[in-house]
C-alpha cells in the first residue's frame, strides 16, 4: 500500500490499445478531471487510420497523449512519463515515445502469443517477461482478468465485460494521481442512465481499478501536479473542433446572421457537423448534403438568402469544391470554407496532421480566384480565429478560407469562457431601397472597400441577376469584353487587398523586435515553436517568434518586421508552402524546416534547427 506521496511539476501520459479498447474515451475523461482541478494541460489523440482495423495488429493501436502542469504548456510534450499499454502492439508503437526511466502500465493479458504474433514480435520474444525493458518501471496488471472478477455478478457476456477494461485501467490512474472519481461517474451516468447494466459494469471496474492502487503492496508513492497560475475566469477543456462551432454560434448571435451549415463528413472535420447540429436553438440549420458539391453550393444558396453559409471538409473534399468556390467569389457573397487539413495527396493519411492545403487555399482554383485565407493556431484559437473569418466574409462580401489541421481539431486545452460584452461587434447590413441618386438597382455599385451591396432576394426594386459568367463592372450583366475582364479581375483582387487595413497589425509573439532570427509560423506549428524559442531565449539567445492568423493577405506591417532579423526560419508541416509565398511576396531568403510525417514538431527538433541558424 502507497504511505508516501510525491508532488510532480507536470506529467506526460500516453493511453495506448486496440482501436476498440476505449483509450480516446479514457484520455478525455482523465483531460476532463485534470481540467477540474486547474492544471494547465494540452492533448494529442492519434487515430489509426482503419475503422476497425484488426485487432490486436500495429494499424490498428489507438492513442491519447495527456500532458497536465502546474506551469503554463503549449504541447502535448515531446516525452511520455507514463504509458498505458493495453497490448503488445500498443507497446510497440508507443515505447520509442517514453523516456528512460518512465513507467509501463501494461495489460499482461494483450501479451499472450497470439498479441504477440500480431504485434509481429518474433517467435518466443515477449518484452514484458525478457530483460528488454529494464530500463524503464514496468507495473504489470492483468486488468481483463481484474476487470472479469469485479463484474462477476453482473450478468454480461465475457465480452461486454471486458469493454470497462479502460475504466479499470482509469480508476488505476485516479488513484495513483490522486483524483477524484466524481466527474467520470457523472459521465458514465448521463450517458448509459438508461442501460443499468452497462452503466453498474462501468462505474464498477473505475472503483475496482483505484480500489487495487489502494490495496496492492505493489506501488509505493502517490502522485500529485499542483494547480497552475492563470487568469481568473471559468475555464473548461476545450477541443479544437468544439471552439470552432462555438466561434459560428457566437458570430451568428453577435451579427444577427444565422447559420447554415451545408456539409458532406470527412474526416477530421465531421466533429463540426456533429456539435452544430445540436444547437438548433440558436437558430443553426445544419445539411448532410450527398456529396461536397451539394453542400457547398447549398452553403451558396443560403447566403444568397441572407444567412451565414458554412461549408465544412478538409483537403479532399476542397478540391471537390473548387468550382463552386470560384462561383461564390464571381458572385462576391459572404461564404466560410472550414478545411481541417489531414495528410495528402489523395485519401492519404485521413487521421493524421499536416499544413499542406496552404497552396490549394491560395491557388486551387481555376481562373484568378482570389479568397482570404484565415488560420488557426490552437484548439481554443479556433474559436477567436473562425469569428474572425466570419468578420471578414460578411463586411468584406467576400468567402473566406479558414484552415484548421487534425492536430488542432481533435487536441485540447484549457479554454476561458469570453463574455458575450466583450467580444467584437460584427455589422451587418442588407441593401433594402435605392440610394439617392439611384434610378435602378446596380448590384455591383461599390463602396470605398470596393464591396457591393448585399441584398435578399425578393427585396422590391433590388431583383438582380447572379450566375458565374463574367459581370459587368457595375451593371452585373454579363460581359465578354476583354476590357472589363481585365478590370473585374484587377478590382476582386484589389478587393481582398484592401481587408490589409481592416485587419490587426502583426504582433511578434515573443522575443526582441530586432534580432539574428525570426522564426515565422502559421497553424498548429504555435506551441512547438514558442516551447524552442523560449528555452533558447531564455539561455540569451537571439531570437523571436512571429505567429500569423491572416495568410491573405498579410498583415501591413509583416514585411517591416521581416526585415528586422538577419534570418527567417519558416517550419511547417508540409513540404515547404508558406516559405514560398514569403519568398515570393518579400523577397527574402527564408529558410524551410518541414516535416511530413503526420505527426506535430517536437520542442526539442526545433530547438536543434533553430540553434544551428543562430
Amino acid at each position: 500500500m502507497a504511505d508516501t506521496q510525491e508532488i510532480l511539476q507536470e506529467v506526460v501520459i500516453k493511453f495506448a490499445g486496440d482501436s476498440g479498447d476505449g483509450m480516446q474515451l479514457t484520455g478525455t475523461q482523465f483531460t476532463n478531471n485534470s481540467a477540474m482541478l486547474g492544471l494547465d494541460l494540452a492533448t494529442f489523440p492519434d487515430f489509426p487510420a482503419e475503422i476497425r482495423a484488426p485487432i490486436g495488429t500495429l494499424p490498428g493501436v489507438s492513442g491519447f497523449q495527456l500532458r497536465f502542469s502546474s506551469d503554463r504548456i503549449f504541447t502535448p510534450g515531446d516525452e511520455c512519463d507514463v504509458l498505458v499499454a493495453m497490448n503488445a502492439a500498443a507497446l510497440k508503437v508507443n515505447l520509442k515515445a517514453l523516456k528512460k526511466g518512465g513507467k509501463i502500465i501494461v495489460n499482461t493479458d494483450g501479451f499472450d502469443a497470439k498479441n504477440l504474433r500480431l504485434a509481429n514480435y518474433p517467435d518466443g520474444v515477449n518484452p514484458v517477461q525478457d530483460n528488454s525493458l529494464d530500463g524503464y518501471e514496468v507495473i504489470k496488471m492483468d486488468v481483463t482478468k481484474m476487470t472479469r472478477e469485479a463484474l462477476k455478478d453482473i450478468t454480461m457476456g465475457t465480452k461486454e465485460k471486458d469493454r470497462a477494461k479502460n475504466m479499470f485501467v482509469l480508476g488505476f490512474l485516479y488513484w495513483m494521481y490522486n483524483r477524484s472519481m466524481d466527474n467520470t461517474i457523472n459521465f458514465l451516468t448521463e450517458k448509459f442512465g438508461k442501460k443499468p447494466e452497462i452503466l453498474e459494469s462501468n462505474k464498477k471496474a473505475l472503483q475496482s481499478g483505484y480500489n487495487y492502487g489502494d490495496t496492492t503492496e505493489t506501488f509505493s508513492a502517490r502522485y500529485s501536479v499542483a494547480k497552475a497560475v492563470m487568469k481568473a475566469g471559468t475555464y473548461r477543456s476545450m477541443m479544437g473542433n468544439q471552439a470552432l462551432s462555438y466561434g459560428l454560434i457566437a458570430a451568428s448571435q453577435k451579427s444577427g446572421l444565422p447559420i447554415f451549415l451545408g456539409s458532406y463528413p470527412i474526416t477530421p472535420a465531421s466533429d463540426i457537423l456533429h456539435e452544430l447540429s445540436r444547437h438548433k436553438a440558436f437558430g443553426v440549420r445544419t445539411f448532410q448534403a450527398e456529396d461536397e458539391i451539394a453542400a457547398i453550393t447549398s452553403a451558396i444558396g443560403a447566403s444568397y438568402g441572407g444567412h451565414l453559409g458554412v461549408t465544412t471538409t478538409s483537403g479532399p473534399g476542397m478540391a471537390l469544391k473548387a468550382e463552386a468556390m470560384g462561383l461564390a467569389v464571381m458572385l462576391e457573397i459572404p461564404l466560410l470554407i472550414i478545411n481541417v487539413q489531414r495528410g495528402g495527396p489523395s485519401t492519404g493519411l485521413p487521421t493524421k496532421t499536416e499544413q499542406s492545403d496552404l497552396m490549394q487555399a491560395y491557388y486551387g482554383r481555376n481562373g484568378e480566384c482570389p479568397m482570404p485565407v484565415i488560420s488557426a493556431s490552437t484548439p481554443s484559437d479556433c474559436f477567436d480565429a473562425v469569428y474572425e473569418a466570419f468578420r471578414i466574409s460578411v463586411q468584406h462580401m467576400t468567402p473566406v478560407i479558414f484552415l484548421s489541421d487534425g492536430y488542432i481539431a481533435n487536441g485540447a486545452e484549457p479554454w476561458k469562457f469570453p463574455q458575450s460584452a466583450d467580444l467584437p461587434e460584427i455589422k451587418t447590413e442588407f441593401k433594402t431601397q435605392l440610394g439617392d441618386h439611384e434610378e435602378k438597382f446596380e448590384p455591383y455599385l461599390r463602396d470605398e472597400k470596393l464591396v457591393r451591396p448585399w441584398v435578399i432576394p425578393g427585396t422590391p426594386a433590388m431583383e438582380h441577376r447572379i450566375g458565374g459568367l463574367e459581370k459587368q463592372n457595375i451593371t452585373g450583366n454579363i460581359s465578354y469584353e476583354p476590357e472589363n475582364h481585365q478590370l473585374m479581375v484587377k478590382i476582386r483582387q484589389e478587393k481582398v487587398d484592401k481587408i490589409a487595413d481592416h485587419i490587426p497589425d502583426q504582433k511578434l509573439d515573443s522575443g526582441a523586435e530586432k534580432g539574428k532570427v525570426l522564426v515565422l509560423g502559421w497553424g498548429s506549428t504555435y506551441g512547438s515553436i514558442k516551447s524552442a524559442c523560449a528555452q533558447l531565449q531564455a539561455q540569451g539567445a537571439s531570437i523571436s517568434h512571429a505567429h500569423i492568423r491572416y495568410i491573405r493577405p498579410f498583415p501591413k506591417n509583416l514585411g517591416d518586421i521581416i526585415k528586422n532579423f538577419d534570418k527567417v526560419l519558416i517550419p511547417e508541416l508540409n513540404n515547404g508552402q508558406l516559405v514560398k509565398i514569403i519568398r515570393d511576396v518579400y523577397m527574402v531568403d527564408a529558410k524551410a524546416y518541414n516535416k511530413i510525417m503526420g505527426i506535430p514538431f517536437t520542442k526539442t527538433e526545433l530547438v536543434e534547427v533553430m540553434k544551428e541558424l543562430l
